[in-house]
């Protein structure tokens, strides 16, 4: 395995891994904030409304991140990064998800786009979890529960 086979099998499986987990974790609120909603009160739903929006941001780019991993795995399969990086762009232009380029991307490049993703996934996951916060303290009038 070559050099750049290897970062493009590392990048795939980081991507793997902060798409899961950050999904996940959008899910936590989702799941508990029912519950806990209707246990202490009602919140604002504007708030709730908020939340959701962000939470589905989050799910939104957790299958981006995920499609780009299953990218770079095609990527890495093959020989040489030109013929790697050429099959992914032959099967984007196929799906009609980006036109052919007369210079293509290479593999630093579109690994700083998918970690740009990641910042931006990560971004509205702390804006999701802060507005959960807010709700459950809003609903709970800042006393501990009972």
């Amino acid at each position: 395995m070559t050099q750049w086979n290897a970062t493009a099998s590392v990048v795939a499986r980081s991507l793997g891994r902060n798409a899961i987990f950050c999904g996940l974790t959008a899910l936590l609120p989702l799941i508990v904030g029912p519950i806990t909603a209707g246990y202490r009160g009602f919140a604002s739903p504007l708030g709730w409304f908020l939340m959701l929006i962000f939470c589905v941001v989050v799910l939104a780019l957790a299958i981006h991140l995920l499609f780009d991993a299953l990218l770079f795995r095609l990527a890495s399969s093959y020989e040489t990064e030109a013929a790697g990086l050429a099959a992914v762009d032959d099967l984007l232009s196929r799906m009609q998800l980006r036109t052919p380029d007369k210079a293509p991307h290479g593999l630093e490049r579109r690994i700083a786009g998918s970690r740009r993703i990641v910042w931006q996934q990560r971004f509205a996951l702390a804006v999701c979890l802060v507005i959960f916060a807010i709700l459950q303290l809003n609903a709970s009038a800042g006393q501990p529960p009972a």
